[in-house]
């Protein structure tokens, strides 16, 4: 179900750090690996063959790390645009899961979400792995660090039961089987949606939602979960998904890219752009299939 990878790397340190995380993906099936480092057509120009040369020494070092973790992995240096190359790769190489940063080779405090793994996220066909990179002090300098000591030590899964929620969770019941980690569902009654006419019956979606995530619960913890948590808050989607992304425990969000009412259009819905902006987790994101 995750096999195979494809992996967006390139030659810096932000990149480094996301690859010594995929060794935790072995945990779930993952086993094919196959690096790519994209040349930017807009930028190299005429002089790709020398940096991919440049580069080549870092990706093979990459490379070497993920071998020795267990994957059999290859090398693809694309000449095109970033986010277009990578989709590309991932249909033809029947690639089941994007791994990629949530910054490049431009990281900076102050960016939120870099504009390649935006892009990609906006247009992907296959589940992607947004791994979170920050800045950190460190020995009185700056060094970058990512987020995914334990990727599977506790999954927070947002749903609203659309289509592209149910999928996701299939996703989730794959990995609690193969982990046996804990989770915790989570479903928002969206003031926004209720506030103005369907106040009364709060108390009758609660119920019924309860309901449905209590039959998930069970699913799960068959599975084998180590515990599963139910919550479900009345307010803003986005803010309560990021809300519970800040509990210590919480080590990955697992998602749908689009709600119940995402224009078809619009690969990435709104709150899944919002969370993918501003949540300190690594998030997966499964899409609708289209």
């Amino acid at each position: 179900m995750l096999k195979n990878l494809l992996i967006c790397t390139d030659t810096s340190e932000a990149s480094d750090r996301m690859v010594e995380c995929v060794k935790d993906l072995r945990r779930v099936g993952s086993r094919q690996a196959l690096l790519t480092h994209v040349l930017n057509i807009r930028d190299v120009g005429g002089l790709h063959l020398q940096l991919k040369r440049l580069a080549l020494p870092r990706l093979e070092a990459q490379q070497k790390l993920l071998t020795e973790a267990g994957f059999e992995t290859s090398i693809e240096f694309p000449l095109g645009y970033p986010a277009q190359e990578i989709n590309r790769l991932a249909q033809e190489r029947s690639s089941n899961m994007i791994v990629i940063g949530s910054h490049g080779e431009s990281l900076a405090k102050e960016m939120v979400l870099g504009s390649t793994a935006a892009a990609v996220l906006q247009s992907a066909r296959v589940i992607v792995l947004l791994v979170r990179l920050e800045i950190v002090e460190a020995n009185g300098g700056k060094c970058c660090r990512a987020v995914c000591a334990n990727f599977f030590k506790h999954i927070l899964h947002p749903t609203d039961f659309s289509d592209t929620a149910e999928r996701a969770f299939q996703y989730l019941e794959h990995i609690v089987s193969q982990t046996k980690c804990g989770v915790t569902l989570l479903h928002v009654q969206d003031k926004a949606k209720i506030e103005s006419h369907l106040k009364g019956r709060l108390e009758e979606f609660n119920r019924i939602d309860q309901e449905r995530l209590e039959r998930r619960k069970e699913h799960l913890l068959k599975a084998g979960a180590a515990s599963v948590d139910i919550v479900i808050p009345y307010g803003s989607p986005t803010a309560a998904i990021l809300e519970q992304a800040r509990c210590e425990h919480h080590s990955l969000i697992l998602m749908g890219t689009q709600g119940r009412g995402f224009i078809q259009e619009l690969f990435l819905g709104s709150v899944s752009h919002n969370v993918a902006r501003h949540a300190r987790l690594p998030v997966l994101f499964v899409p609708a299939v289209r």
